[in-house]
């Protein structure tokens, strides 16, 4: 008898997410953003939305800031001489989402690496089935 996860009933020894995420029929699974059907969906939903949501504050705060509290975004910043405002739309929107996008990227690798996802075995059994040569992408010979 084996459960959903892949393990049988007689074994005791939890598996680990990668052992289960290697059993786990993706294509036969139903992908559903609202209610994911696996484990690795569900922690990868967890990221998607928790950038989401950084995302959206960090780019429609600073307006929505100035719109409700004009007095305090309209001051000018010691130091720098700009009002907060622009300080925020120009510098801190552009640049919080470049760092969402490193950030994405890493928790994204280290999901990979929980689940044990590599992405380089495809162009592996590739090099395999072809004798170990890389095939010409416009049909003509590798030299």
């Amino acid at each position: 008898m084996t459960s959903d996860m892949g393990g049988s009933a007689d074994s005791h020894e939890p598996q680990t997410k990668a052992a289960q995420h290697e059993q786990i029929e993706y294509l036969d699974r139903e992908v559903n953003l609202l209610k994911p059907s696996t484990p690795f969906m569900r922690d990868h939903l967890k990221v998607i939305w928790a950038g989401f949501i950084a995302w959206a504050i960090l780019t429609f705060g600073p307006p929505v800031a100035t719109y409700l509290a004009p007095g305090l975004m309209t001051t000018q910043l010691p130091g720098i001489g700009f009002p907060a405002h622009y300080f925020a739309v120009a510098v801190i929107s552009p640049t919080s989402s470049l760092v969402l996008a490193f950030l994405y990227s890493r928790k994204r690798d280290q999901l990979d690496h929980r689940y044990g996802i590599d992405h380089g075995t495809a162009a592996n059994d590739a090099e395999d089935a072809h004798g170990g040569e890389a095939a010409a992408a416009d049909g003509g010979i590798a030299e």
